[in-house]
């Protein structure tokens, strides 16, 4: 940590190819493959003052243009490329992502105590490769 940005990366239904979990208790598997957060998230982050970055919360895959407090669990991520990721859970925050909050208290991005602000899990329905700046729309697990 923090994970840098790559051009692409191979989506498997473990995770992304080349990521590594210490911690495979609370971390990684089939239904936590996935780490997501939002960089217009981050952005209002940075603005509250907190050093956050794409990347310093762990998160594999760092997307805009999408309203994240509307995407919750059962939702489904299709990628123009092919991938397809279903959101399974919020995220819990833990003290290895500390330094990216300005008084190290990473409960700021707790979906308990800040609704539609979490970070979020997703298994692979759809492995793949999944490039930079790659499109995607957001479907109802029913869609």
């Amino acid at each position: 940590m923090p994970k840098a940005p790559v051009p692409r990366a191979g989506i498997t239904v473990e995770g992304v190819e080349g990521d590594a979990q210490a911690d495979r208790k609370h971390h990684g598997g089939p239904d936590r493959a996935v780490s997501l957060f939002s960089l217009e998230l981050i952005e209002k982050l940075r603005g509250e003052g907190h050093p956050i970055a794409p990347g310093t919360t762990g998160e594999n895959l760092t997307i805009s243009g999408v309203d994240w407090a509307s995407i919750s669990p059962g939702a489904r991520l299709r990628f123009a490329g092919g991938v397809e990721l279903e959101i399974t859970s919020f995220a819990n925050p833990c003290a290895t992502i500390r330094d990216s909050f300005r008084d190290l208290d990473s409960r700021r991005i707790k979906q308990e105590f800040h609704p539609g602000e979490s970070r979020l899990y997703a298994r692979v329905l759809k492995p793949g490769t999944i490039e930079s700046g790659e499109t995607f729309v957001v479907a109802s697990s029913r869609s």
